[in-house]
């Protein structure tokens, strides 16, 4: 039986930004609590930064165009930065980016801190910067980010379809960190997400300590490049 222990918990509000250091084998889990909730994240090696998440190696080692429990994010130098080991949503977005000031003030009007304090409207882009900032990065360490309890479908014409309705309030998505990982997180709405109103949605994020994956691990397992992207992982830590 696999023992999971809470380090600690807190809400991030729809709009919110947030980042933290994920030890190795520890798991955040993200839960959506209203239903509806979009989560944009970004990944670094912690240790080492210039290896960050790439989502297309990610995507073509897979063969896949959405993400669920089994995948793996992998980084440019083919490591494995967080596996998907539980998820209760299904389909989560790897291909539709995240918005901006300019894209949010076309949108949804104009609405600043002066005039609406907490309430005032945020964009995706702005608050990775912010977050990002407070680790010594910056705009050239921006990348292609996953959206969490998104989904889009794209038809034959390959235009993308925001699909509404995909996260239901409670589901939740477990991410077992599989080296020292910078985790970089916003709660902003999907830049396709259809709705004319701002009303990003509030998530709970909990961090939990996980036994490390064994060698019938399902992630490990699901592709014969995740067993290569493990295997190299693991040797980053070799007598440590």
């Amino acid at each position: 039986m696999t023992t999971k222990r809470n380090l600690f918990e807190e809400h991030l509000p729809g709009g919110g930004m947030w980042s933290w250091r994920l030890r190795r084998h520890t798991t955040l889990r993200i839960t959506d609590i209203e239903g509806g909730a979009n989560i944009g994240l970004m990944a670094y090696n912690a240790d080492a930064p210039l290896d960050r998440l790439n989502l297309p190696d990610t995507l073509k080692a897979q063969y896949t165009a959405k993400l669920t429990r089994g995948h793996v994010l992998m980084s440019d130098m083919g490591h494995a930065l967080l596996s998907i080991t539980a998820d209760t949503c299904g389909w989560h977005d790897p291909l539709g980016g995240h918005g901006n000031a300019a894209m949010t003030e076309k949108k949804f009007g104009g609405a600043t801190y002066q005039e609406k304090r907490n309430g005032w409207y945020r964009n995706a882009h702005d608050n990775f910067l912010v977050e990002l900032g407070k680790h010594g990065l910056g705009k050239r360490d921006l990348m292609a980010n996953v959206n969490f309890f998104s989904r889009l479908e794209v038809d034959a014409d390959g235009k993308m379809n925001f699909h509404s309705g995909n996260s239901k309030s409670g589901a939740s998505v477990d991410l077992r960190a599989e080296m020292n990982v910078l985790v970089v997180l916003n709660t902003c709405q999907h830049p396709l997400d259809p709705n004319p109103k701002y009303a990003p949605k509030p998530v709970k994020l909990t961090v939990l300590q996980t036994p490390p994956p064994g060698a019938d691990d399902f992630c490990r397992n699901f592709r014969r490049e995740n067993q290569r992207s493990f295997i190299l992982t693991e040797r980053l830590f070799l007598g440590a």
